[in-house]
């Protein structure tokens, strides 16, 4: 199975490109230029108000989501904190679990109470795995129990081609998705989720006197 990287994206035009789509009016009419060359095995991009697709290239190849698995997991904790179930300042216990969390890591400690806030800056800023872990078990009680909140969520955005096992994409065998379905996915966040959209835009932020950059080269490139 293929890799869905971060610069192969899709949700990349998600919350990057729809990005600037939402600076202006949508034009229905305007032609459709030709679609640049992208060094990506897939991608899709996409009008965000009006759904309309304006390139794409293998976009129902199923592929490892990787890291942008962590957007579904966004998507759920935004749901808990909009439905109440949670609050930006809850404490939340970093598990052994969390802590021992392999790949890209935000420094959390094990045993440690850390603001969901942060952890949830951890996650989207630094693509941190233990950050990750540690709000999917604050959310779903296991990471288990979340990805099956994963999974219910994304049948109901309409995402018929993807499968989540983890919060943080590693690789596992029923773990897949396309990148129609993460443009989607990026869609439902920006329109569900408005008041959360600037995290996605943090090129930085400090936790226990560490500075942790964002991992979309993006930014830095288009400020």
């Amino acid at each position: 199975m293929l890799r869905l990287s971060t610069a192969v994206v899709t949700a990349l035009a998600s919350l990057s490109a729809l990005a600037t789509l939402l600076a202006g009016p949508a034009r229905a009419a305007a032609p459709i230029p030709r679609p640049p060359e992208v060094n990506a095995r897939a991608y899709l991009l996409i009008d965000h108000f009006s759904g309309r697709v304006l390139a794409q290239q293998h976009a129902d190849d199923r592929m490892e989501p990787a890291s942008l698995t962590k957007l579904m997991t966004a998507y759920v904790v935004f749901k808990a904190l909009q439905e109440g179930r949670v609050k930006l300042t809850d404490p939340v216990t970093v598990s052994e679990h969390a802590w021992r969390a392999e790949g890209s890591r935000t420094f959390v400690l094990v045993g440690t109470q850390i603001p969901l806030d942060i952890l949830l800056k951890g996650m989207i800023v630094q693509s941190g795995n233990d950050a990750t872990i540690a709000l999917a078990e604050r959310v779903g009680g296991t990471e288990p129990a979340f990805a099956q909140i994963m999974n219910e969520y994304a049948r109901r955005i309409g995402m018929k081609s993807s499968s989540f096992e983890n919060s943080d994409g590693l690789p596992s065998p029923g773990h897949y998705t396309t990148a129609r379905d993460m443009a989607l996915l990026a869609s439902a966040l920006i329109r569900e989720f408005p008041q959360y959209y600037s995290l996605f835009s943090l090129k930085e932020f400090m936790w226990n006197n560490i500075r942790q950059g964002n991992r979309n080269g993006l930014l830095g490139k288009d400020p």
